[in-house]
């Protein structure tokens, strides 16, 4: 592989590390939000957050570029902070790309959120925890196999984006080609060889991603039996 390819690598891989971080961020308090509230919005917000989990990535993809475009009230906002225009940046791939991965995340830290069992949020509650102290303390400790799985999801559905990173980033080398989008330009131009080392890469990805969410999710024998 060139050098070009390992920028492409590394710049995917970067993409994915901060896209994983930010989802993490956002993601588990909005987890922790649907996995308590009683809200009548609930099922809206859920709806919007599973939303990319339907909708085609090239329809999110169009309307975030038209939002973030310099007619656009994101476009409109950025530029008068004096951020420019986030379309065909790495600022705007970041942001894309957390949009299109939210589901990933949200929904086995939800998950994991809704399994932990009542009594146990309200035996520290007896003991005076504040609602951040059983939080920190008592929900995110029990919910951990739930994040490591939205992690590890979340990254590597960031790693596979096509058609989101395509409409926002382009393909322009060094700072909005990714994997994805350099597979596709090598089949496009009949670089068949440069291609399969690249999916070859990607199948391998893929493979360990599952092989860690297995470990990850098993249940020892102990447990199952009781």
């Amino acid at each position: 592989m060139n050098e070009s390819t390992w920028t492409t690598i590394g710049l995917t891989a970067q993409l994915a590390g901060l896209s994983t971080l930010l989802l993490l961020l956002l993601g588990t308090p909005l987890a922790w939000w649907l996995a308590r509230t009683r809200s009548p919005v609930k099922p809206f917000v859920a709806s919007l957050v599973a939303m990319p989990l339907v909708l085609p990535p090239s329809v999110l993809g169009f309307y975030l570029l038209l939002l973030m475009g310099p007619q656009g009230l994101v476009g409109q906002f950025t530029q008068a902070l004096g951020l420019g225009r986030l379309p065909f940046t790495f600022g705007g791939l970041v942001v894309a790309s957390v949009l299109y991965s939210m589901p990933f995340v949200v929904q086995p830290i939800a998950q994991a959120f809704e399994a932990i069992p009542e009594r146990m949020l309200e035996a520290a509650a007896t003991l005076r925890a504040s609602r951040l102290d059983r939080f920190f303390s008592v929900a995110l400790p029990l919910a951990r196999p739930g994040l490591v799985t939205a992690a590890v999801l979340g990254f590597a559905h960031s790693v596979g984006e096509f058609g989101v990173v395509l409409m926002i980033g382009g393909n322009i080398p060094g700072q909005t080609r990714v994997l994805s989008v350099a597979i596709y330009e090598h089949v496009e131009a009949s670089e068949f060889d440069q291609a399969h080392q690249l999916a070859a890469g990607l199948v391998l990805f893929s493979l360990l991603v599952l092989v860690t969410l297995y470990r990850v999710n098993r249940v020892p024998r102990g447990e199952a039996a009781s």
